[in-house]
């Protein structure tokens, strides 16, 4: 089943678009609507996901924080990052496998736009080496409700590093945070919510 495609072009609030996910949800599982791929940015924010640390919040005041049913723990959504969601009904009942083909989509996303990507099997997420350190590009939060799977994850374009200093980003205190900036110009990222759906197209339809 071929996916709804919604890109929004202005900045989305967190609560508006949990609602709307789960709301899709619903949707899906009463077979109303079809699976949806949502390429959107977030304002500056702090989520934690169902395994987060309390100890690892750094600075309670920096950003506004919202507590969001995904997995995962903490992280930085806002200005410079592409979030991509989908609501997308499992055709295999095989998490894992779902998980790795999310991975398989980021890392080609960057590879067409000439950088190097690779997971983790320790640490979800996807990587960049950079000045010989291994930093995280993308994050990825994940839930599973009655076999279809929403939230998603969260693309570094040109973030300010600086805002992820308030946190422990997804609980990993030896690893720092990567910007696709950090290896090509930020005039050669043209035409990346096509990227996107492209890739997305390949691998989930």
């Amino acid at each position: 089943m071929n996916a709804e495609i919604k890109i929004s072009k202005q900045p989305v609030n967190y609560k508006e678009a949990m609602e709307f996910l789960e709301n899709r949800v619903k949707n899906i599982q009463d077979s109303k609507k079809k699976n949806l791929l949502w390429i959107l940015e977030h304002p500056n924010m702090y989520t934690f996901g169902t395994s987060a640390k309390r100890e690892d919040l750094l600075n309670p005041n920096k950003l506004p924080i919202f507590k969001s049913s995904r997995g995962g723990q903490w992280t930085f959504h806002g200005d410079g990052q592409k979030i991509i969601y989908f609501v997308y009904k499992l055709k295999e009942k095989n998490i894992k496998k779902f998980i790795r083909n999310i991975e398989h989509f980021i890392i080609n996303i960057l590879s067409d736009h000439s950088i190097d990507s690779f997971n983790d099997k320790k640490n979800i997420g996807i990587w960049v080496q950079n000045n010989n350190k291994i930093n995280k590009i993308a994050a990825i939060g994940i839930r599973i409700k009655k076999w279809i799977a929403f939230h998603g994850f969260s693309l570094n374009v040109n973030v300010n590093k600086d805002n992820y200093n308030g946190i422990i980003p997804c609980g990993i205190q030896n690893r720092g945070i990567a910007n696709m900036t950090d290896f090509i110009d930020i005039s050669k990222i043209k035409g990346l919510n096509e990227n996107i759906i492209s890739n997305y197209k390949k691998i989930f339809e």
